[in-house]
């Protein structure tokens, strides 16, 4: 289904509107079988959302390869409407078809920039001799600059790396990371890769560190990071603690919004059947 609704792309915005509305319509979420227990949230008719929230933003692992829509990526994501949102197994071709649909179909519209560290026909299709692009990406309702790429020296059993780029977040600039550390039990790689994004995070007074840690809050590798930021859910720290919401199907924490010079003023998990990780989003105090 997903595919004939990618090659609606290219009909006029009326047929457009009327396939994203059909689709939409059928994606009715219900039922438990998430990591917090709780149910899906019904994704949003077409057109019902026309603002972001300006001082929300999300990390969400989108899973690769899973053969999921882009479409109802794109409804996941307008149903809670982020100023900004770190994507990581992410391919450009599926980056830009969710940006599209969320102008399309919601109105929303987006600025992005890539941080991909692999070429692989596996992942992200396209041809042998000219593979997809596999990596993170970053969408903001506002402008972008000063967009930095970074892959970590040793990946682990995949290239892996980090980006950042400075925008605006309620309505203040501030440098915004969006990571993807080595797969688990690779804990020596995934401290290396720590280093290497805290020494760049530490340059900056205000920060949002998004992204796929693949490590438990109170995993050694993320020491440096606990150093200079705390999570958007302030009942997770480097210490274990109750009520620190699990992030994936296999009922662990591993992804984060880390803050720096930034007060959280709320915090969700949002399961989604789209992805092994739930949408996590936190609406932010920038003053």
């Amino acid at each position: 289904m997903g595919i004939h609704f990618e090659e609606a792309m290219v009909l006029g915005r009326g047929t457009r509107l009327l396939a994203g509305a059909l689709t939409v319509t059928c994606m009715v979420l219900v039922g438990p079988g998430a990591p917090s227990g709780a149910p899906f949230a019904m994704s949003l008719p077409v057109e019902t959302v026309r603002d972001v929230v300006p001082n929300r933003v999300m990390t969400w692992n989108i899973c690769n390869p899973c053969e999921e829509s882009n479409v109802d990526r794109a409804a996941e994501i307008a149903t809670y409407a982020p100023q900004v949102i770190g994507l990581q197994e992410a391919c450009v071709r599926d980056v830009e078809r969710i940006r599209d649909y969320l102008e399309n179909l919601y109105g929303l519209v987006y600025h992005v920039e890539f941080g991909m560290v692999l070429r692989n026909w596996g992942r992200c299709g396209g041809v042998p001799w000219s593979p997809g692009a596999f990596g993170q990406a970053v969408l903001s309702a506002a402008p972008m600059t000063d967009l930095v790429n970074v892959e970590y020296p040793d990946g682990g059993s995949e290239d892996r790396g980090y980006m950042a780029v400075t925008t605006t977040v309620g309505g203040r600039p501030v440098r915004v990371f969006n990571t993807h550390l080595a797969q688990r039990r690779q804990e020596a790689v995934r401290a290396d890769q720590t280093g290497v994004l805290a020494a760049d995070v530490a340059r900056h007074d205000r920060a949002i560190v998004l992204g796929d840690f693949n490590a438990v809050p109170n995993a050694p590798e993320l020491t440096g990071i606990w150093a200079l930021a705390a999570d958007a859910d302030p009942r997770c720290g480097p210490s274990p603690t109750d009520g620190c919401k699990p992030t994936t199907d296999w009922h662990s924490k591993f992804d984060y919004i880390f803050l720096r010079g930034t007060v959280p003023l709320e915090h969700r998990v949002h399961p989604t059947p789209h992805s092994d990780h739930p949408l996590l989003h936190a609406d932010l105090d920038t003053t």
